[in-house]
């Protein structure tokens, strides 16, 4: 009788996971003029007049609004540019980032 191999080897198959998105969060302050607030958005998420604005609204009347959503990397270094501006300013403009579930 011939040997035979009966092994038979099998590559482990890589998962490769997309990386979890992370929202960017305006929080609502009563002390940051509405104008900056909307110049910030377009400057920082590159959103237009009309959509800065929207944003804007539902922040105030809601007290936050979802911006945008990026990964989380994208998502910190812009709340933070966002917020920074804000303080160079003197004012207390507020993003925050949370895992988008």
């Amino acid at each position: 009788m011939a040997d035979t191999n009966l092994n038979t080897q099998t590559k482990p198959e890589l998962k490769v996971e997309r990386p979890k998105l992370h929202k960017v969060i305006l929080v609502n302050d009563d002390f940051t003029p509405r104008e900056f607030v909307v110049r910030v958005l377009k400057a920082e998420f590159r959103l237009s007049e009309e959509q800065s604005y929207k944003v804007m609204m539902t922040a105030h009347r809601r007290g936050v609004c979802v911006v945008a959503v990026f990964a989380r990397d994208i998502a910190e270094t812009k709340a933070t540019r966002a917020t920074d501006a804000g303080k160079a300013a003197g004012f207390p403009l507020l993003f925050t980032t949370e895992p988008e579930e």
